[in-house]
């Protein structure tokens, strides 16, 4: 495939300096044999349950992350896991959302830690004068007293709907994020939040629309700026062949922004909501769920897939297919995306596959796995670890690579407490 020359900026400054669409926590570490354990088992009585967002590390080791429900309202919260001295976490609600009040509630992503220990998220609905309305941005700032928790910004559907994944910090301390909905043409916005002396400033970036073809539909994934100010992200679908597209927003000097798109055809049929990862020598790596050549369900779907985009001299762009997933105990459905280590191995989860489960069904309750990049070119693939619903279940996020040779995640169901998911660790 060729890509047109005014793309060459969007290549130039994504793939070059941080093209990812995602945090990317690098570990070099020889898995020898993973070694799997619950960190902590959600779904007790007052605490969260359900966790579909990806957990943050902070420099202490202490770690970060949201439940979709649960807590004191039912509506979710955020909270911190702290390592004991003799291995036990110590969990502790920094807040819970509080359904229609003047709060939001339904957060499907983790949150974004800044230097100074203040959190950041999304909402999925929730806030707008305390009447429902289409979600939040939010930050918990740490106090002597506890956590506040103070509303960035309310979405009111013109200006975006429904964000599904977490905001991304620039290094002024802006915010970037996206919605699935909402906007003039109901296909979602990407969003910026300034911040100034007087506090925070909205402003729609890109109002996305599937009525032209060479713009997406559908924002699930987070985003990525890059070193030169552009934001950086995929959309579900849209596009040419309706399989979406990856885009750049480019800065103006007149403080507009300058869309310019790539139609990902190697990311199948459905981008997932997981954001991709950035190679060494500028490829990006991701998930597509339902992607792929192998159907599953009785051909209902595909079985998803793992793909890379590679940037060559002279702007052109290939790309192609690493890995095919199919159904079995191997694990199909990527809703994840991919991380990579410092050896360019990926690590990522399905949410279905795995083997026969009477709670998580015929398919089973997913896997985490690793695709080992072999010194001829090849890809190995390797299931580190398959859920069996005691241990958790359907994880949907992104994993976390520590540096220090672990792996961190959630699942969105599964446990000791049944539908109340886990935050889970894999070691060496």
């Amino acid at each position: 495939m060729m890509i047109r020359s005014a793309w060459r900026p969007f290549l130039t400054n994504s793939f070059h300096l941080l093209l990812a669409f995602v945090l990317l926590l690098c570990a070099d570490v020889a898995w020898a044999q993973a070694k799997y354990k619950i960190i902590h088992a959600f779904g007790a009585p007052g605490d969260g349950s359900q966790l579909l967002g990806s957990v943050v590390l902070d420099k202490a080791g202490n770690i970060y992350g949201t439940t979709y429900g649960g807590g004191a309202n039912l509506c979710g919260t955020v909270f911190e896991l702290t390592p004991g001295s003799n291995g036990p976490w110590t969990e502790q609600q920094l807040h819970s959302f509080s359904c229609y009040e003047m709060d939001g509630f339904g957060q499907r992503a983790g949150v974004t830690l800044d230097t100074a220990g203040n959190l950041y998220g999304t909402t999925y609905s929730g806030s707008e004068n305390g009447g429902g309305g289409d979600g939040t941005v939010f930050e918990l700032t740490p106090g002597s007293n506890g956590w506040t928790e103070t509303i960035l910004h309310s979405f009111n559907g013109s200006d975006g709907s429904g964000p599904n994944a977490g905001v991304t910090l620039d290094s002024q301390g802006n915010l970037y994020g996206t919605t699935i909905t909402g906007g003039g043409y109901e296909c979602g916005t990407a969003f910026e939040l300034v911040k100034g002396s007087g506090g925070w400033t909205f402003a729609v970036l890109h109002d996305f629309r599937v009525q032209n073809i060479n713009d997406g539909c559908g924002l699930y994934s987070g985003v990525i700026v890059s070193k030169s100010g552009n934001i950086l992200g995929t959309t579900g679908w849209g596009g040419t062949a309706n399989l979406g597209v990856v885009y750049a927003l480019i800065p103006n000097v007149d403080g507009t922004w300058q869309e310019q798109t790539y139609n990902c055809g190697a990311c199948g049929a459905s981008v997932s909501t997981g954001v991709p990862a950035k190679g060494s020598t500028n490829t990006l790596y991701g998930t597509a769920t339902y992607g792929g050549v192998n159907t599953c369900g009785g051909s209902a779907y595909y079985c998803g897939s793992i793909w890379q985009l590679s940037h060559k001299a002279g702007g052109q762009v290939t790309s192609s297919t690493l890995y095919n997933f199919q159904t079995g105990v191997t694990g199909s459905l990527p809703v994840g995306g991919v991380v990579r280590d410092t050896a360019g191995n990926l690590y990522g989860t399905t949410s279905n596959g795995g083997g026969p489960s009477q709670s998580c069904g015929p398919n089973g309750c997913g896997v985490v796995y690793e695709l080992v990049h072999q010194a001829d070119g090849t890809w190995v693939y390797k299931v580190l670890h398959t859920f069996n619903y005691s241990d958790g279940g359907l994880p949907d996020a992104n994993l976390t690579l520590d540096g220090k040779g672990h792996i961190f995640g959630t699942t969105q169901i599964g446990g000791p407490y049944g539908l109340g998911g886990v935050v889970f660790e894999i070691g060496p």
